[in-house]
């Protein structure tokens, strides 16, 4: 051009997974588009060659750029022009395929966004925060309910000191749907969340409990360091835990309970965090994500309600709203958020000038490598009666110094005969 300015275009995406009867592809690709700065050009959405097709198919991408499989999908786009190739890689499979996937897109020159947990087993997510440092690119998680506005207003609030020194912290994530042997029905998305060969050493925790982990991090800006755990199978048979509870302690000197379960009959997506210090508090609960709950001493409750125009939330809380006050925001929007912040970090390839940060910036792999490390301290310390146990220690419980394929196995046969 003759101004010399690089023009700007919308970022190229290529999705892993996502096709078939799962709910979260569709979610992942309505979430992108709604930033309106992202086009799905290409895809590998099934191991299943035919399925990938189809889904390419309904999607109207050119056949030419629907693969049947991951692996030839990065090698075919990489050998694509730069100006045409994809810019970043989606990826929405069960647990076992995150590692080798984002691994060899890293390895390839294209900037990962991973559903969560960011891979399979604590070994894994530290070699790919090792490739993730080598490569230079850029690789964020899509832990969906920090897109919510009005957790960061929450966290903007104890950050600036508005309740006083953090004393307590109760976080819960309670479903039901796991409450029967869903697995042995055919229910695909039961079927890999309670096989260890796909999902890891852990079902529950590793699934929802990581959601909660991450929220209290996120929410509180403080890291949680260690836990008093306890793990079950309810279901008999059940090969991977459906329950999971913990005491915990923070970096700041907090203490908490942290509770994820998906056996709580009835139960839809019970996500509630709540936190208290000296002088006050705030509850958030995803039921009702449009609301704040704020509590201070001596005062009445407010509630702090979404919407761009609510002059009692911070100004740049305000600017991450689509919407005007009385027009709820869901759970599509809070995916969207994400997206636009990882599109925000990459945003500076292709424009003069590097955008702000969204609110709130892209969960990286530091979060990643904590929530596997979450992951791993629940799982010792139940396996040891409820030991207290430090996060990043990488300590296995009676399990000794073996490798995480065979820690997978071990717990796998103390939950079913427990």
């Amino acid at each position: 051009m003759a101004s010399g300015k690089t023009q700007r275009r919308k970022l190229r995406m290529g999705m892993i997974g996502g096709g078939g009867d799962g709910f979260i592809g569709p979610i992942h690709r309505r979430a992108a588009a709604l930033c309106g700065n992202i086009e799905l050009v290409a895809g590998a959405f099934s191991s299943d060659a035919e399925r990938s097709r189809q889904c390419g198919e309904e999607l109207f991408l050119a056949p030419e750029r629907v693969y049947a499989g991951f692996e030839e999908m990065i090698s075919c786009e990489a050998s694509r022009p730069e100006s045409d190739r994809i810019d970043f890689i989606s990826i929405v499979t069960p647990n076992h395929l995150h590692y080798p996937a984002a691994r060899l897109a890293l390895e390839s020159g294209f900037d990962v966004l991973s559903d969560k947990p960011a891979t399979r087993t604590l070994e894994e997510v530290r070699s790919l925060q090792t490739i993730v440092a080598t490569t230079g690119r850029q690789f964020g998680l899509t832990h969906t309910y920090l897109g919510y506005p009005l957790v960061s207003q929450a966290r903007r609030m104890i950050a600036n000191g508005e309740f006083g020194t953090i004393r307590k912290i109760v976080v819960e994530y309670l479903q039901g749907w796991l409450a029967r042997d869903e697995e042995s029905s055919g229910n695909k998305q039961a079927s890999w969340r309670t096989n260890p060969d796909l999902s890891g050493a852990s079902g529950c925790v590793a699934d929802i409990g990581t959601h909660a982990h991450n929220l209290v991090e996120y929410v509180t800006g403080q890291h949680i360091t260690e836990v008093c755990a306890e793990l079950t199978a309810f279901v008999d048979g059940r090969k991977l835990d459906d329950d999971g509870s913990a005491l915990f302690r923070t970096s700041g000197g907090a203490k908490g309970v942290l509770t994820a379960s998906q056996i709580c009959a009835g139960a839809e997506n019970g996500l509630r965090i709540a936190v208290y210090g000296t002088e006050g508090g705030c509850e958030w609960r995803h039921e009702d994500p449009n609301t704040l709950v704020v509590r201070r001493l001596g005062k009445d409750v407010e509630l702090f309600r979404a919407g761009a125009g609510n002059p009692n939330l911070y100004p740049e809380i305000r600017a991450a709203f689509i919407t005007p006050p009385g027009h709820p925001e869901g759970y599509i929007e809070a995916f969207a958020s994400l997206y636009r912040s990882f599109a925000d970090l990459l945003d500076s390839s292709l424009a003069e000038q590097k955008k702000p940060q969204s609110i709130p910036p892209c969960p990286g792999i530091e979060d990643g490598v904590r929530g596997l490390e979450f992951v791993t301290a629940m799982i010792a310390s139940s396996d040891n009666g409820g030991m207290w146990t430090q996060l990043g220690t990488n300590r296995s419980g009676d399990l000794g110094v073996v490798s995480d394929a065979m820690k997978i196995t071990m717990h796998a046969q103390k939950m079913e005969k427990a």
